[in-house]
């Protein structure tokens, strides 16, 4: 075999994953908050950049410009020339007076003295520098925010600045510890397990190894524990929902040993096993219905009542409203697009000073950066907004009539459309929402799967059969509770063929029990409605246990 070397010419096509097409991707499946802090670290870091909004807004073509009414050192002098002119007439004798005034000699300091019938320091205080600030610190404020109250147009003025801080759970139990303790080995003992509680004002279950970590006996630990337990709020540092339970029943003296078994047993009130309960604790129906109420009125999670972290409110990316003719009329939203420019004129000023190449090279990336970045910015905004008509335009049976009306649909059915691929539509919908007349909905929402017609007409929408389940069992009377062999056999009558295991699986994804669970339910409802104004919470019962 001979080996031998030849030139050749080939043509082939191949997409490079360059920085600029990765960053156009990782922008298109950003959230409006992620995409904000992105654009504030490129603005810190490429001196190129700047907001749209900073500086005034050039005029757009085709609009006159914006009167502004200003006043400026230069409107003040003409106003004075002409005021000057006016009253030259009568301000020569008043100017000759003034010079005479300023020439005449008022003699020496003893003199003046003699005359004022005073001392100087008496009369002129302060020097003309000390004077003028002491006047200006003792002036009424000009304007009505330097009062401390309005609003204000400076850029560092921040509303969060007054709002006072909240008051954390941690915080809460803190103070009430150096109160509780005097020794520093509780106290630390008692900082530590502040320090394990969670946001619901909970322990771990386990506390084994806070003894062995903090290398104090298991007694010392359990004595601390106990004393955290009396803390408000009632409830606060326990293990267990018993525990909690059980806590705040002894805080209210209602922690007897008929409600003792109750609590230990609140896997039979779950399931609404009112008849082994009923046993368990050795009470009437009467009596049970009382302590179940007593459970109820009380807090399974006391940590709640105090703020932890502040929620973000959820900001839509696009605004879909009724239009004029009928139709649909969807619009990004403006406030969550970041308006980034890139400053012109301030490279071509570089460009003039620069001699070093370093620094030429430095600025001339920045350029590009910043040029792709503004483009990837316009590109991001039009897609979604493309891919949101689409959806529109697809599901405006949704909008115009309900849930119920809910299409099948998928990603490639968009991507087929609007002829994109089917990865950059699942990117564009992903942490992105939009706000119609039915409510605020995530992008993903509108894509459902399909379930088959009985009669074989047009396929139905996973959610829209979600929606009919909810309804069918919403409808249902506390006597004639729905199974799910009842509930198959009703959406087959409406023309839905679905399983009895796709109705179990989407029954459990709402939440909604079984149909056992439910009638136990709506029956212990309706008879706790119906002794509710026969029974009293204080009315005494016999507390013995079986």
């Amino acid at each position: 075999m001979a080996l031998t070397q030849r030139l050749e010419f080939r043509q082939s096509q191949s997409l490079v994953m360059t920085p600029q097409l990765m960053q156009a991707i990782k922008l298109l499946q950003l959230s409006n908050l992620d995409l904000s802090a992105f654009v504030e670290e490129e603005l810190e870091r490429n001196p190129l950049l700047d907001r749209a909004s900073d500086g005034p807004e050039p005029p757009v073509a085709g609009e006159p410009a914006v009167e502004r009414s200003e006043f400026s050192e230069a409107d003040g002098s003409s106003y004075a020339d002409e005021a000057g002119g006016e009253a030259a007439s009568s301000g020569d004798g008043f100017e000759s007076g003034q010079e005479e005034w300023l020439n005449r000699d008022l003699g020496s300091r003893t003199e003046i003295e003699q005359t004022l019938d005073t001392g100087l320091e008496n009369v002129f205080s302060e020097e003309p520098a000390e004077a003028a600030e002491r006047a200006a610190k003792d002036a009424a404020p000009t304007a009505y925010t330097e009062w401390g109250g309005g609003a204000s147009s400076d850029e560092d003025y921040n509303l969060e600045a007054f709002v006072a801080a909240e008051l954390t759970l941690a915080d809460h139990l803190a103070e009430q510890l150096a109160v509780a303790f005097s020794s520093p080995a509780e106290r630390m003992i008692g900082q530590y397990l502040i320090d394990l509680v969670d946001e619901a004002g909970y322990l771990p279950p386990d506390l084994g190894q806070a003894a062995e970590r903090l290398g104090a006996p298991q007694h010392d630990v359990d004595a601390v524990l106990s004393v955290l337990q009396k803390f408000d709020p009632p409830g606060v540092c326990a293990r267990n929902l018993s525990e909690c339970l059980a806590i705040q029943l002894c805080e209210l003296d209602r922690y007897d040993p008929a409600m003792q078994a109750l609590v230990e047993h609140l896997d039979l009130l779950a399931k609404r096993d009112i008849a082994s309960l009923r046993k368990l604790c050795g009470v009437d129906d009467e009596d049970i219905t009382d302590m179940i109420g007593e459970i109820r009125r009380l807090d399974p999670k006391p940590g709640l009542k105090f703020g932890t972290s502040r929620t973000q409110t959820m900001v839509p990316d696009v605004y879909v409203r009724p239009g004029p003719d009928g139709g649909w009329h969807v619009e990004l939203n403006s406030d969550t697009l970041p308006r980034v420019l890139v400053n012109q004129t301030y490279y071509a000023e570089l460009s003039k000073t620069i001699r070093k190449d370093g620094d030429k090279s430095y600025f001339t990336d920045c350029l590009q950066n910043a040029t792709w970045l503004v483009r990837a910015l316009d590109q991001r905004a039009r897609t979604i907004l493309k891919v949101a008509t689409e959806i529109v335009r697809q599901q405006d049976g949704f909008f115009t009539y309900g849930v119920a009306h809910l299409r099948p649909l998928n990603l490639k059915a968009v991507a087929d459309a609007i002829q994109m691929h089917e990865s950059t539509v699942s990117r564009v919908t992903a942490n992105k929402y939009m706000a119609t007349n039915r409510g605020t909905f995530e992008l993903k929402y509108f894509f459902t799967a399909s379930i088959a017609s009985a009669d074989g007409g047009e396929a139905h929408s996973a959610e829209a059969v979600r929606h009919h389940i909810k309804q069918l069992i919403d409808a249902e009377s506390p006597s004639a509770v729905l199974s799910d062999d009842t509930i198959v056999e009703r959406l087959r009558a409406s023309g839905i063929d679905i399983a009895r295991r796709t109705v179990a699986k989407y029954r459990e994804a709402m939440r909604i029990p079984s149909s056992v669970q439910r009638r136990r339910d709506k029956q212990s409802m309706l008879g706790h409605a119906l002794s509710a104004p026969a029974s009293s919470p204080d009315r005494p019962r016999d507390t013995a246990p079986v």
